[in-house]
């Protein structure tokens, strides 16, 4: 009798057969370990285990079989020699849970599955129902190293299955499956803020930085190339309205940086940076004039207005407080 291998549930049947050709052969039968769902005896049949054997350990469990024949002809009966075969019964395929992952765009990862079977070898099917993260609909064995991908403004969240299937003697078992997530973030975005200029001891606008990532949050750090406008060279979120200041004559431009940091699923990860700027201009300046006397009739010298303010352009406007003199009132 071959030695048999099965997988726990499965009903276990032996053809016990011999090469007499006249009288009648029964069967009587021992196992030695009735921890697979074997009776420790049997008689005549060949059905070893009709409810089916079971094995709720980690690895194969052996039950030893001795078959002894009796011969039954005209009345006497005569004991053959024994024989001796193994019912191998192997575990439920199994594989270890694993747990959910959450990735950034453009981030590297392989997972491996591991089983808490030991001896034969178990193998692993899985699928995927969201290939756009990069990753096939389905493969064999650990997952591979791939790129995770989210072109996206949310979140990607696909659920990879796995079946495992447990081979021990030529006899495969199929395992129950188990679930998994792997969510890819997409990548983190600030909309540019529109550029400001305004004059010395003007308010600002306040900066609100958004995103057009619509799940999750933002947040946001930035930097300020020239704080002597009135802000400081680096901060946190938005930027609120400043008393801007310029003490110099030539327009002050500061350049802000800012990257914006998206988090979801306690995973944080930072985008492309943007910039914008807040320029400042000089008080407008006037060069006194000279003042003139002259004689009724007497043409005057030309005034001239000038400014020490360089970059832009400086404009004049004037008042007379005596139109007789012969010159407008403005």
């Amino acid at each position: 009798i071959d030695d048999v291998y099965v997988c726990s549930g499965e009903v276990v049947e032996v053809d016990f057969s011999n090469t007499n050709t006249q009288g009648t052969t029964q069967y009587s039968w021992t196992n030695d370990n009735n921890s697979t769902g074997i009776p420790l005896s049997g008689i005549g049949s060949n059905t070893l285990s009709p409810g089916g054997v079971f094995n709720t350990t980690s690895e194969p469990q052996v039950s030893t079989i001795t078959v002894t024949p009796e011969l039954t002809f005209q009345g006497q009966t005569t004991t053959g020699p024994s024989e001796t075969f193994t019912v191998t019964v192997n575990p439920s395929a199994q594989v270890n849970q694993v747990d959910d992952v959450t990735l950034n765009d453009g981030e590297d990862i392989a997972i491996d599955f591991l089983t808490s079977n030991v001896s034969g070898v178990t193998t692993y099917e899985w699928t995927n129902n969201i290939s756009s993260i990069g990753l096939a609909p389905s493969g064999v064995g650990n997952i591979p190293s791939f790129t995770a991908m989210n072109t996206g403004l949310i979140p990607l969240v696909a659920t990879i299955q796995v079946t495992p299937t447990f081979t021990n003697g030529a006899e495969s078992c199929e395992g129950s499956p188990i679930s998994f997530s792997i969510t890819v973030n997409p990548s983190a975005d600030v909309v540019v803020p529109v550029n400001q200029t305004v004059c010395n001891s003007g308010s600002t606008n306040s900066v609100n930085f958004t995103s057009a990532n619509n799940s999750g949050s933002t947040t946001y750090e930035w930097t300020n190339t020239n704080p002597s406008i009135g802000l400081g060279a680096s901060g946190s979120g938005n930027i609120p309205s400043f008393v801007a200041l310029n003490s110099g004559n030539i327009p002050v431009v500061a350049s802000f940086t800012v990257i914006p940091i998206y988090t979801n699923a306690g995973v944080s990860c930072s985008g492309p940076s943007e910039t914008f700027t807040i320029t400042v201009n000089p008080t407008a300046e006037l060069n006194t004039p000279i003042s003139q006397v002259l004689c009724n009739g007497q043409d005057i010298n030309l005034v001239s207005f000038s400014s020490n303010n360089l970059g832009g352009t400086t404009t004049y406007s004037w008042l007379n407080s005596n139109t007789t003199i012969g010159l407008a009132a403005n």
